[in-house]
């Protein structure tokens, strides 16, 4: 199954990170965001992805370029201009980068990439989150529920810290925790090639017109996921990642 990465909105909300790159750009612990979503996709064996490009497109190309070029020990002869690389890529994956243009929406950029997932379902999320979700499981329920579409729903982390008070009158303080109200799409989704057929055109909005259209019809389903799950939308939820990957502490790294 293709992964496909929505990677082209301009991230507005994040002006502090996304004037000079595009918001999955971003770095977590040296490496962008983006990466750290394929990795946890490729833990899971989910390792040919479709990268939906927009913004700064061309960010994105170099990075994966100078991934392939750069990344492991090498020596280089510069009297014979040799390269002698001494680990081989860790990363087998295929990428395939499309530039999607920088207005369409959402389903619009899905749109563009139909001729690479009208062959089967295929999973889909966006470029500026990370979870712990269990992909295997994700895909388990998609396939028994007979859906067209499947979403990952979670429950959004709260904006402000949680206290917990324990029998013996002490009280703890939780960052950020879990216990947001109600459950909301947290992207990691799971589509039948026929949901393409509920895109119009580059206008189209994945989430007010495709999925809200597929719910009408009674065709849309939910996996719930009571574990991690954290959007990158302001400044503070980077540093909070960035707090995290620095304390070895990321749930969303399964593939350490």
């Amino acid at each position: 199954m293709r992964v496909v990465i929505l990677a082209g909105g301009q991230g507005t909300r994040l002006a502090e990170e996304t004037e000079s790159r595009p918001k999955p750009m971003v770095d977590i612990g040296g490496r962008p965001i983006l990466w750290h979503i394929m990795k946890h996709y490729a833990k899971y064996g989910f390792k040919e992805f479709v990268i939906a490009l927009g913004y700064r497109a061309d960010d994105v190309k170099r990075f994966f370029v100078d991934y392939l070029s750069l990344n492991g020990d090498m020596t280089v002869e510069l009297g014979n201009r040799a390269v002698q690389r001494h680990e081989p890529e860790r990363d087998a994956w295929t990428v395939h980068l499309v530039d999607t243009g920088l207005d369409a929406n959402t389903g619009g950029r899905v749109g563009r990439l139909r001729t690479l997932l009208a062959d089967g379902p295929f999973l889909l999320t966006y470029g500026d989150g990370v979870s712990d979700v269990d992909l295997q499981s994700l895909v388990e329920c998609h396939r028994s529920s007979g859906k067209l579409v499947t979403v990952t729903a979670v429950r959004p982390p709260s904006r402000f810290g949680g206290l917990s008070f324990d029998a013996d009158g002490s009280v703890r303080f939780i960052e950020k925790p879990q216990i947001g109200e109600g459950w909301i799409n947290g992207g990691f989704m799971v589509l039948e090639p026929q949901a393409l057929d509920y895109i119009s055109g580059d206008e189209t909005s994945l989430e007010a017109d495709v999925l809200e259209r597929i719910s009408n019809e009674g065709k849309l389903g939910a996996y719930r996921h009571e574990g991690f799950w954290q959007p990158m939308d302001t400044l503070r939820d980077v540093r909070y990642l960035r707090a995290l990957w620095a304390a070895q502490a990321a749930p969303w790294a399964t593939w350490r």
